[in-house]
């Protein structure tokens, strides 16, 4: 397991858990929004590998948080691009956290495994933007129908979860957000959260505006109706 960094405490990451956070090296998409870009493109993880955490050194570290921590939060980059990343999830489990995963998406046949195996409690996926408009926003690395599937695995499959969406004005208009309606439609959970400037993947990305709060809960509105819980994150 390639472990760029870990946060030892969060309220926030897990939903109605204390927890950490892994964050594994390495991504297969190219959102152009991403604030980490040290962490997902290959040049500049190279540059960061000698300060990556050895996997003993994490799991001690874990040893000491048991009775203090309810779970382990495992995002990125991409975890579904360790190979070991079940053998990963298992041992957490097996320590008696509960586990939280961030996923993209994109790789549906690592996932199906995890979630047939109830590897992971909680699954938080980003649904980036309509089904049309993937390449252009993540790049030609991503296959759209991938990301539908995953949808019905987690929806099917996770004991919890959410989608959530980074909501870009440039990006995200009205002809896009409606067929989004039709990706979360039934969602147990659906959290939107507005693009914020500053250092991005794209440098183009940090021209970009804002999402300013009220604008958020505009483009909420189109979907309050269609999943049983909708979350603002500001």
């Amino acid at each position: 397991m390639r472990i760029s960094a870990v946060q030892k405490f969060t309220t926030l990451d897990y939903p109605g858990k204390t927890a950490c956070v892994v964050f594994t090296a390495g991504c297969n998409f190219r959102c152009g929004y991403c604030h980490n870009p040290e962490f997902v493109l290959p040049e500049q993880l190279k540059e960061l590998e000698d300060h990556f955490i050895p996997g003993e050194v994490f799991w001690s570290f874990l040893e000491t948080r048991r009775g203090l921590l309810d779970g382990v939060a495992v995002s990125g980059g991409e975890p579904t691009l360790q190979r070991d990343l079940p053998d990963f999830l298992r041992r957490i489990k097996q320590m008696g956290f509960a586990v939280k995963l961030d996923t993209n998406g994109g790789l549906p046949e690592i996932l199906r495994p995890i979630l047939e195996e109830k590897l992971a409690d909680y699954v938080a996926m980003d649904v980036k933007t309509s089904l049309l408009r993937y390449t252009e926003l993540v790049g030609a690395c991503v296959r759209p129908e991938a990301v539908q599937e995953s949808i019905k695995l987690i929806r099917e499959l996770a004991p919890n979860y959410e989608f959530r969406t980074t909501i870009v004005r440039e990006h995200h208009d009205a002809e896009t957000l409606e067929n989004m309606r039709e990706l979360v439609r039934g969602a147990r959970r659906y959290a939107l959260q507005g693009f914020r400037s500053g250092k991005t993947l794209d440098p183009a990305f940090s021209a970009y505006a804002d999402i300013r709060e009220k604008e958020l809960e505009t483009i909420g509105a189109l979907f309050a109706t269609e999943v049983d819980e909708l979350i603002f994150r500001h």
